[in-house]
């Protein structure tokens, strides 16, 4: 995020604490399971213009955020 100005750092941010519940369909955000080279991996949109792919590790009650892509940029690498 560090190549963001600061508007979009805050709204990453802002966006990325509705990962308190992280599993779809339970608390607020736009979250979808995905399944990637064989890995479940989740995804979160920030507004219209970002995506987060995050991964949720059950043993150590832990949401590990795998990165931030545009959305167009999220759709030429994982094609979804």
């Amino acid at each position: 995020m560090q190549s963001l100005d600061e508007k979009s750092i805050s709204i990453c941010k802002k966006n990325l604490q509705k990962l308190s519940q992280p599993y779809p369909g339970r608390g607020i955000g736009d979250k979808e399971k995905l399944v990637v080279t064989g890995e479940e991996v989740y995804r979160i949109h920030i507004g219209r213009t970002y995506t987060a792919f995050y991964i949720i590790d059950e043993k150590e009650k832990l949401v590990r955020v795998l990165e931030i892509l545009s959305i167009e940029a999220a759709h030429k690498k994982y094609g979804f």
